[in-house]
């Protein structure tokens, strides 16, 4: 997995595949024992970066502090990945190891072979991540301001063991320095082009693993099933019996609030490394378990920012305000808000609510006092449902309160309660809309809307009970849109409205 961040030179001038076979022959007789095995850290032992998971986990939990150690690359890299180490000392318990590598590394160790660790990372990480392996007889890191990477990482191993006179591990295009000065040039975590370009250069380079990233992961990086919860800007046009012209508005709306908001998940997942990683779901995340590089969710953010205006652009300016104001607070909830207790499930409700809002601007109308009172209840109903299957999970998985979040587990019969209570109000609500004069006028036979009230009150209770069972999805919403009787609810509900009309 190539690392974006690491140095690399305009020109790279490598000795070609015979050149470097003849040097190596020159050692033809020296036993693969002799020469030590270096392997390289970042994109290469771990699927990860630790430069960026420094900055991350200094952004999740103290963003100004990430945003002026920025101002350390005045002095170089270097610089900046001891300020990080300084400001937070990361935790690579959970950081996905790459097996392949290893698994060699065990193999080569067993022969008798000396095996040494080489990253630009900061050398406290280094040897951090060292101790935690467990095979390493020594360390090479960044240090005093100088970046251990290319060139100065080729000369450093050159001269603590001698030109091609040692093995080489990497995986990033800055490794091409060190594999053309290396004896044996293995990768792991690269790409096809990469290995191709290095059997150029050695043509017995030997690779360890598949290298690229299908395509899949990045999909599923954009949570493309957190999309159905988009569904709400339709209920505004609906709920108006809108037609077929009003409704393509909302279709763009639709894409608009999903790639907004895949912006954000992606920014939430990048945050939640940690958490999600010690998550028995969420450790499967393309991010969390290491199948997407980092950098790579960096540059899909405003990627996916720039996609969401551009179709905002052809809906009313009321629609882009709405949007704008739901990932600023989105923003504010993953960097903030979500590690405060109650304030985190007001601000989901209302992240929900946005939705509502936003479809209703698509296409010029004004969101009733009614539907904003029932979106209220019942969003800060499925809010307060998400964090209930979270603690849920944790009781059930034998695990202690949540780090990162405002809640303990013995908070959970209260949050149930909260939970129940809201869902209930949003049936209430639905009741006295049904004796408004709001009702007459667009139904012919309102009462026959009673048996919706109902529903609900079937419905919030199941899904309560589910979630205290600890078969809830991470979003109720994506549950109930998968949930067989959730759907049969929902149908039922639709059959009801248009026997009322």
């Amino acid at each position: 997995m190539p690392s974006l961040l690491d140095d690399v030179d305009a020109i790279i001038e490598l000795p070609r595949g015979p050149a470097a076979a003849a040097d190596s022959a020159a050692f033809s007789g020296v036993a693969p024992t002799e020469i030590p095995l270096v392997v390289d850290l970042d994109g290469t032992l771990i699927h990860s970066d630790l430069l960026v998971e420094s900055f991350l986990a200094l952004a999740a939990s103290r963003p100004l502090r990430a945003a002026s150690a920025l101002l350390s690359l005045r002095s170089g890299k270097g610089a900046l990945k001891a300020r990080l180490v300084d400001e937070l000392r990361l935790d690579i318990g959970g950081i996905p190891l790459n097996e392949a590598v290893v698994a060699r590394i065990r193999a080569e160790k067993a022969a008798g072979r000396q095996i040494y660790l080489a990253s630009a990372s900061d050398i406290r990480l280094v040897e951090a991540m060292s101790a935690r392996v467990g095979l390493f007889d020594g360390v090479l890191g960044s240090s005093g301001g100088v970046n251990l990477s290319g060139r100065a990482k080729a000369d450093a191993l050159c001269r603590r063991f001698g030109e091609r006179r040692f093995d080489y591990i990497g995986g990033s295009s800055v490794d091409l320095h060190v594999w053309s000065r290396c004896r044996k040039a293995l990768m792991a975590g690269g790409t096809d082009r990469l290995f191709r370009k290095l059997k150029m250069l050695s043509p017995d380079a030997v690779s360890l693993d598949a290298g690229t990233t299908p395509w899949r992961d990045y999909l599923r990086a954009l949570r493309p099933h957190q999309w159905l919860k988009n569904i709400l800007v339709f209920a505004p046009a609906l709920a108006a019996h809108a037609g077929w012209p009003t409704l393509m508005l909302c279709v763009l709306a639709f894409w608009s609030f999903s790639f907004c908001a895949s912006a954000v998940y992606v920014l939430n997942d990048l945050l939640d490394l940690r958490s999600d990683r010690a998550h028995p779901r969420k450790c499967r995340r393309p991010f969390a378990s290491g199948r997407v590089p980092l950098v790579h969710g960096a540059a899909m953010i405003p990627a996916l920012l720039t996609a969401s205006v551009l179709l905002a652009a052809a809906l009313p300016p009321e629609f882009l305000l709405v949007l704008g104001g739901y990932f600023m607070l989105t923003t504010v909830y993953s960097l903030y808000l979500k590690r405060k207790m109650v304030a985190d499930v007001v601000a989901l409700a209302v992240l929900y609510a946005c939705r509502l809002v936003g479809g209703a601007a698509a296409v010029g109308l004004t969101l009733s006092h009614w539907l904003q009172a029932l979106s209220i209840f019942l969003f800060l109903c499925l809010a307060l449902v998400k964090r209930c299957a979270e603690l849920v999970d944790r009781v059930q998985a034998g695990k202690g309160d949540p780090a990162g979040r405002g809640y303990k587990l013995d908070d959970l019969p209260s949050l149930e309660s909260m939970a129940a209570a809201s869902g209930y109000l949003t049936a209430l609500v639905m009741a006295l809309y049904l004796n408004s004069d709001a009702v007459s006028a667009l139904y012919r036979h309102p009462e026959r809307m009673w048996l919706i009230c109902l529903a609900l009150l079937f419905w919030v209770s199941r899904m309560i009970l589910k979630t205290r069972r600890g078969e809830m999805d991470d979003d109720p919403i994506v549950f109930a849109l998968k949930d067989r009787v959730s759907l049969v609810t929902g149908v039922a509900c639709a059959v009801i409205i248009a026997a009322s009309i």
